[in-house]
């Protein structure tokens, strides 16, 4: 029985990723590498089965087609099942959702992300009258643990050292919190400046040297720091490896940026502000909002899109839209992740290739007492009398 499998992954990584990370890289098209492959391998291979593994994921509604996000080609895993014949079976990632069917004819799995679950795909053959093998059955499942499975003891026998080892570092304290530095509310803390999200800022700024600084709320579980700080701490908050970029953008970049970062918001038909389903489905994309700290501005969410920011000043003087100065931001937006395409192709100023939470562990370990305060630069409005 013989087995084909095309590895693809998607050509937005230029999108994101800084360009001397990948210099001498080309990223083609995706759907178009497997348009021009999967027929070549059926011609030349003759494979009995033929799986595609696609780091990317899908583009529209998997029963009605329609699109579930902007169609920028980052994901195009629908269209590969829709317009390439001679996929039996389409293992996708990327977008961390948990789907596991049938699209057009091709059995398609994504196992959601952080070990959520396991993509099992099962293939039933037969000899044809040939005595080639014929597909008989085919589909895929998730397998999810719970409680009623049980961990490998050996497994567990062979990692217990280094287990106990590391559950002892990661509870070791390495500062304290002068305040109150907690998350109550995800949603809270998007809605004006928050003690957790302005000391983010202020690490990003002293490290970077930059005024200007911009930061997300990345997990949706973060509560922030409390009395004792330890590594857990700064790690359940940290989840993603970015390091820090300093950008030298224009007042017009920044007002754009505010601007994408607006678009979190929407108002529901009774006026309350509430989240953009955009920024929710296909999967969620909380980390995709900014809140900035050096600069002064509102955002007003009963305002159209586009022409939501009200105030942006610096020092207390409208920032002007040919002004320039540095931004320190994460690695990810500042290679225009997100939306956010005004990043793209600006001067980098400097890079600190450390991950942010060992950035943070090292500040905190370097002042040991962190005062919790915020100044109050920022808030998310929507004015009296708005219609929705």
């Amino acid at each position: 029985m013989k087995l084909a499998v095309l590895g693809v992954t998607t050509h937005y990584i230029p999108h994101w990723e800084n360009p001397q990370h990948i210099a001498g890289l080309e990223f083609a098209d995706a759907l178009e590498t497997v348009r021009f492959w999967v027929p070549m391998i059926r011609r030349e291979e003759r494979p009995d089965l033929l799986i595609v593994a696609y780091h990317g994921g899908f583009e529209r509604d998997l029963w009605t087609g329609e699109p579930v996000e902007r169609l920028t080609g980052e994901n195009q895993a629908y269209a590969m099942c829709a317009e390439v014949e001679g996929i039996d079976i389409l293992i996708t990632g990327h977008q961390h959702r948990s789907l596991a069917g049938e699209v057009n004819g091709v059995t398609i799995v994504q196992p959601g992300c952080l070990g959520q679950a396991l993509g099992r795909v099962q293939v039933s053959f037969r000899r044809g009258e040939s005595w080639d093998w014929e597909i008989t059955d085919r589909h895929a499942d998730l397998l999810v643990p719970d409680e009623s499975v049980e961990a490998d003891q050996g497994v567990l026998d062979l990692c217990r050292e280094l287990e106990e080892e590391t559950q002892e570092w990661l509870d070791e304290p390495i500062g304290t919190v002068d305040g109150d530095m907690s998350v109550l509310s995800s949603l809270d803390c998007r809605l004006e400046d928050h003690p957790f999200i302005e000391f983010v800022n202020r690490v990003q700024m002293e490290v970077s040297g930059a005024h200007v600084s911009n930061t997300a709320l990345l997990n949706e579980q973060s509560l922030g720091f409390r009395d004792m700080i330890t590594r857990r701490d700064v790690l359940a908050n940290f989840i993603y490896p970015n390091t820090i970029a300093v950008l030298r953008l224009t007042g017009k970049d920044i007002r754009a940026a505010l601007e994408q970062t607006a678009t979190y918001w929407q108002l529901g038909s009774d006026g309350e502000l509430m989240i953009n389903s955009a920024f929710l489905e296909p999967k969620a994309q909380h980390y995709n909002y900014d809140m900035w700290e050096g600069i002064e501005y509102e955002l007003d969410i009963s305002r159209p899109v586009g022409e939501r920011v009200v105030k942006l000043n610096y020092n207390d003087a409208e920032l002007a839209a040919e002004a320039e100065m540095d931004v320190v931001m994460n690695s990810y937006r500042a290679g225009g992740g997100g939306d956010y395409e005004m990043y793209q192709g600006r001067p980098v100023v400097r890079e600190i290739t450390i991950d942010m939470a060992d950035l943070v562990c090292e500040y905190i370990a370097k002042h040991q007492v962190i005062r919790a305060g915020c100044d109050h630069n920022w808030k998310v409005s929507v004015q009296q009398g708005a219609e929705a």
